[in-house]
């Protein structure tokens, strides 16, 4: 099967009435800041008559961007049940991949220390702080002293410098707070008051 990407107006462009997969307003502004900085790279799946199989989400990013049309690839030859199916697997197989947190730690490490706005990534500042907080093994064959490494901790626009120590003291009280609340609210109020 050859696939070919085809440019259709967004008007052209037909939305599967019971599309189960929900995108929040927050996640359309993180598609729509994707594609403002890399382009519309991921074709929308449409069947013969131009119904969405996949890229609800992505449809509504590009509205917001008011684009003229949008890339396509058009899935012929499958049944009603194969586009009913493949829409739910589109999505949930991807949900079903992991992360190597050690390799993707150092990816974005590596992006911060450019000044990449690690905004576009997707991931919440909470999830930032714990993937970063992900230690690197130290190197056995090197004989060389071992080094501090400096990590940072992200508040608003501010970077922090943290100590591997460090963080781990902090998340050590995070825990024991969010242990004893059963929530993570008020943790920094609770820190600023210097309260056990």
């Amino acid at each position: 099967m050859t696939l070919k990407i085809e440019y259709l107006p967004l008007g052209k462009l037909l939305r599967y009435a019971k599309n189960s997969r929900t995108h929040s307003d927050e996640q359309v502004d993180q598609l729509v800041n994707s594609i403002r900085e890399f382009g519309f790279t991921n074709p929308v799946l449409i069947d013969e008559k131009n119904e969405l199989i996949a890229g609800h989400g992505r449809l509504a990013a590009a509205e917001i961007l008011e684009l003229a049309e949008v890339p396509a690839i058009r899935l012929k030859n499958l049944s009603e049940k194969q586009k009913k199916a493949y829409r739910i697997a589109d999505n949930k197989l991807a949900l079903n991949a992991g992360w190597d947190m050690q390799l993707l730690a150092e990816e974005v490490r590596e992006l911060m220390d450019d000044d990449f706005d690690i905004d576009l990534l997707g991931f919440h500042e909470t999830e930032i702080d714990e993937m970063l907080a992900v230690e690197t093994p130290p190197d056995e064959s090197d004989d060389a002293p071992p080094v501090v490494q400096i990590k940072y901790l992200s508040i608003d626009k501010d970077r922090i410098p943290a100590t591997d120590t460090e963080i781990a003291l902090l998340l050590d009280v995070y825990r024991q707070y969010h242990d004893a609340h059963g929530t993570h609210e008020g943790f920094v109020k609770h820190l600023a008051d210097g309260r056990q």
